[in-house]
């Protein structure tokens, strides 16, 4: 997989996909906000800090879940399909562009994992509660820990993505700038939420980020995986040597 692209891909997908968020996560962000304690509340500078350390353990489980399927698509990476592609090349990219049909609202094709997930997370949501109120950085980033796992069609889709990378190092790489690609929408959200969730659940931009994230699917698709970054040699495939 080429990572020049594929991390690229996978920022511009946590970016464009804040329409999402808005929808998903905007209502967790509010919660957040007012589950601060009072001082943290009336600081701009320390809410801010309960902001990022509340992102910090969000985006640290994306990334341990990127590490998680990039380590299984090792152990898949030998199977392929439709000639050379792997397995996990061709889940990324449906996954891809029905995050994309999602993203527009053109076809809830991802609603159903989410709703698989709700099951998991009905187990795991209970021990965020655990740091609420927030009372500084440290509960914020472990209530972020919790929340990471929240489940999100788009999250799954660049999941996919991890996977299709056949590597544990890319995989939890390509979650990371996933998650940094989010940020900036989430912070926004923590101190303007309402201006923004309207200028978002625009149909014109949610049309644009959808379209853009099924382009990134089909790219994956249709062209050609690399091998091991080297070109296949013409013939058998193996090279000859002579005396």
């Amino acid at each position: 997989m080429n990572m020049e692209l594929t991390l690229p891909a996978a920022f511009l997908v946590g970016l464009l996909g804040g329409v999402h968020c808005v929808g998903m996560c905007g209502g967790i962000v509010g919660a957040l906000s007012g589950s601060l304690a009072a001082p943290l509340r009336q600081s701009r500078w320390r809410f801010l800090s309960a902001l990022l350390a509340y992102n910090s353990g969000r985006i640290a489980s994306y990334t341990a879940a990127g590490l998680l399927l990039g380590f299984l698509g090792q152990q898949v990476s030998a199977l392929q399909v439709f000639g050379d592609f792997p397995v996990g090349r061709v889940v990324s990219g449906v996954f891809m562009v029905l995050f994309g049909f999602y993203l527009a609202g053109w076809w809830h094709a991802l609603r159903f994992l989410e709703q698989a997930g709700a099951r998991l997370w009905s187990r795991i949501e209970p021990y965020g509660r655990r740091f609420i109120p927030v009372r500084g950085p440290a509960p914020a980033f472990m209530l972020g820990l919790v929340w990471g796992w929240l489940p999100c069609g788009m999250v799954y889709a660049v999941l996919a993505l991890a996977l299709a990378s056949s590597d544990l190092f890319y995989g939890g790489l390509i979650m990371l700038v996933f998650g940094l690609g989010t940020l900036p929408l989430m912070l926004a959200m923590g101190f303007a939420l309402g201006r923004l969730a309207q200028l978002l659940q625009g149909r014109i931009i949610r049309s644009l980020a959808g379209v853009t994230v099924m382009l990134f699917g089909l790219y994956t698709l249709v062209t050609p995986p690399a091998h091991n970054g080297h070109a296949m040699p013409a013939g058998d495939g193996h090279a000859h040597h002579h005396p």
